[in-house]
């Protein structure tokens, strides 16, 4: 198992220390990801009226929203992967039983 590592990160302005099995670049980007969902809700003018409770909360359900959107996404990519593995396996039983009809019409 992988050592603890540990990176300075910078979120909303301040930093901060996290450990994780990661490599420190993928908690660079985890910590610029979540920078960019600040900016991008600081965008709204409603938001900076919040209270900052009420606007990490909309951080949170954002990230949440970002995260299921992308579940379902990748749930949807498997079943059209398993379709159309399922019809790859089809297409070549047909295939090897033309092959195979082909060979007794020869004989």
């Amino acid at each position: 198992m992988d050592n603890k590592r540990s990176a300075d990160v910078i979120i909303g302005g301040k930093v901060y220390t996290i450990s994780g099995y990661e490599e420190e670049g993928y908690l660079q980007k985890v910590a610029a990801y979540i920078n960019g969902k600040i900016n991008e809700l600081q965008g709204h003018s409603g938001f900076m009226k919040q209270s900052l409770d009420m606007q990490n909360a909309l951080i949170q359900l954002n990230i949440a929203d970002d995260y299921f959107k992308k579940l379902r996404e990748t749930e949807e990519l498997k079943a059209k992967l398993k379709d159309q593995d399922r019809e790859l396996y089809s297409l070549k039983h047909e295939l090897v039983s033309l092959k195979m009809r082909g060979m007794q019409t020869d004989q």
